[in-house]
């Protein structure tokens, strides 16, 4: 289908969920994967998983309104065939990712940040 002459193409939309309850972890992996894979059961789910004998699982809330701790959130994007790499911010971030050849990298950066282009640089 083509555009009338003149016309702006419409920028494309972003999938984003509010924040509910205590179900953070929920809401990012979602947000990041741009659509809406994983819901409160899917990761109590994962919770039983990482801790299947535990009568007060140690990767939720006490009382099952969601604060999944970061296991799950890594566990939800091994079941995927992804994985959160932990970054400290004293390394250099970019540096290390493209030395590894080619990688998809999620980089959140201010709008100052931005508009100066201060992350392209990997000094």
């Amino acid at each position: 289908m083509s555009q009338a002459p003149g016309a702006q193409p419409s920028p494309p939309s972003v999938y984003h969920e509010r924040q509910r309850l205590e179900l953070c972890a929920v809401h990012a992996l979602n947000n990041v994967l741009q659509q809406q894979l994983f819901s409160q059961e899917a990761a109590d789910e994962i919770c039983k998983r990482l801790a299947p004998d535990s009568r007060l699982n140690p990767h939720r809330s006490l009382l099952g309104t969601g604060n999944y701790d970061v296991n799950v959130i890594m566990a939800a994007l091994q079941g995927l065939g992804l994985a959160a790499v932990w970054w400290d911010r004293r390394r250099a971030f970019l540096a290390a990712a493209l030395a590894q050849g080619l990688c998809e990298v999620l980089l959140v950066v201010t709008k100052e940040v931005e508009e100066k282009g201060c992350w392209l640089r990997t000094d």
